[in-house]
């Protein structure tokens, strides 16, 4: 069975008197240990199917099953722990907490989900962070980080739960290339152990680490490249 299967996916939204069609009968399937680069202009869905796959959002029709899981049947309650659990996030503006520390930033999902008790939710954290080389800046604040620090503990945050599934949202967009390799290489790590990995960019030498490379235009998928 197939990690992830989306089928007849569609999506539209209003914008003023227009309505956009984000998504047209979209239908995909992703392996288990995958590494899948969905790639299209601003506008064209592809952050769409991002967060249609992760359950972020719902589409107006079709199905999307996780790991047997399908998202549509599943209670707001439900999907939410469901995501936590077995879901992380990468998004280009980090989403970090300004006032809390890289670990305390790391351990967030874990406290919003009332898992472990506290010293266990730190071991996890600090695992974490050890996993992206961050470690030893556990105890600092986002402004004393770099960019690229700031992903990789996005990036811990993402890993803390140890989710079988990745869903890296534009993870370069906000870094210098070399930085932004650094973000890839951490990514493509992460894969080549296990996790499978959907990464949504406009960079082509991003999409071009990826095993697969869907590419999406006015919700349609338009070309696939790597598909055995």
């Amino acid at each position: 069975m197939a990690f992830v299967q989306c089928s007849g996916l569609c999506k539209t939204y209003t914008v003023g008197d227009e309505e956009v069609r984000a998504l047209d009968n979209v239908s995909l399937t992703v392996e288990k240990g995958d590494f899948i680069a969905i790639c299209g202009p601003s506008g064209s869905g592809k952050s769409t199917l991002a967060n249609v796959i992760g359950g972020l959002d719902q589409p107006d029709s079709g199905s999307v099953v996780v790991d047997g899981v399908d998202l549509a049947e599943a209670k707001d309650k439900e999907l939410s722990a469901y995501r936590n659990r077995n879901i992380g996030f990468v998004f280009q503006s980090f989403n970090l907490q300004a006032h809390e520390t890289a670990l305390e930033n790391v351990i967030s999902p874990l406290v919003i989900g009332g898992v472990g008790k506290k010293k266990d939710r730190r071991e996890k954290g600090m695992r974490a962070l050890e996993r992206v080389g961050l470690g030893d800046r556990a105890g600092h604040k986002p402004t004393q980080l770099s960019g690229g620090q700031r992903q990789r503990v996005a990036i811990a945050r993402a890993l803390v739960n140890e989710p079988a599934l990745i869903i890296a949202d534009e993870p370069t967009g906000n870094l210098d290339s070399s930085r932004g390799t650094d973000v890839i290489n951490e990514l493509e790590r992460l894969n080549r152990e296990g996790i499978t990995l959907v990464i949504i960019t406009h960079d082509q030498s991003v999409a071009a680490r990826a095993k697969r490379v869907l590419t999406i235009k006015d919700g349609k998928i338009t070309e696939t490249r790597g598909q055995a």
